[in-house]
């Protein structure tokens, strides 16, 4: 159990690129932090635990919620950080593909998040953050992407109604909706990638951090989804 009383994050795809700088971020401000992914390697810091799994699987998401209770007693942060894109023509995406989507951006978020939501409300208040994508309210020619759209943007809508039905609870609930941001998935700056934000350049995994930490702290802000893609959604 937690009797330090400090609070706990946890964040899911966590493994690498911003996951894995959520981790470090949210251990600096002094949390505990359960960080899952498939591929997560295990920690012996006292204030980290692991839990490997898929987070598409609902049993990943009752262990992994289990195994926090377990551990430090309590949630008080989540960070939906997992997530899936794959860019194509609408006609072109198969079944496989919609499947694991779906699986990854809707299923992923669905029960970890009525998991930790329970937990929060046994605490008396709490954060939940989604990482989405400014694709899903401004589409692009360059990059098709209607099941990223489907899927985040359900997360966004999902946002603002998890933000109402829960204020009166203490809990806050927010999104952060990125540009194209440098990690392993883009580990080098692409001046074509870079072109197709106004501030001409790609974000970097510290843009995302400072995000979600600032909404972590705006004790007032709830609902919101804070756009953080080089003025992507602004127009050029």
């Amino acid at each position: 159990m937690n009797e330090s009383g400090k609070k706990v994050a946890v964040i899911t795809g966590a493994s690498q690129g911003i996951g894995a700088g959520l981790v470090g971020a949210y251990r600096k401000l002094g949390h505990r932090v359960v960080a899952t992914s498939r591929s997560i390697p295990d920690s012996d810091a006292p204030d980290v635990l692991t839990v490997r799994g898929d987070i598409a699987d609902p049993a990943t998401a009752e262990r992994l919620a289990a195994e926090t209770v377990e551990r430090f007693g309590r949630i008080d942060t989540l960070v939906n950080n997992a997530g899936l894109f794959i860019g194509k023509p609408f006609t072109e995406y198969s079944q496989e593909d919609y499947e694991a989507i779906v699986g990854v951006n809707l299923t992923g978020f669905f029960r970890i998040t009525q998991l930790a939501v329970g937990q929060m409300l046994h605490n008396g208040g709490g954060h939940v953050v989604q990482i989405t994508t400014s694709l899903a309210e401004h589409a692009s020619s360059a990059e098709p992407s209607v099941l990223a759209a489907l899927t985040k943007g359900g997360l966004e809508s999902a946002t603002k109604s998890l933000a109402i039905e829960y204020a009166a609870h203490g809990i806050r609930s927010n999104a952060v909706a990125l540009g194209i941001i440098r990690t392993p998935m883009h580990p080098e700056e692409d001046p074509e990638l870079a072109r197709r934000h106004p501030l001409g350049r790609m974000g970097e995994v510290e843009d995302v951090v400072e995000a979600v930490l600032y909404l972590e702290t705006a004790s007032f802000v709830t609902g919101v989804t804070l756009r953080v893609d080089g003025g992507r959604s602004a127009g050029h």
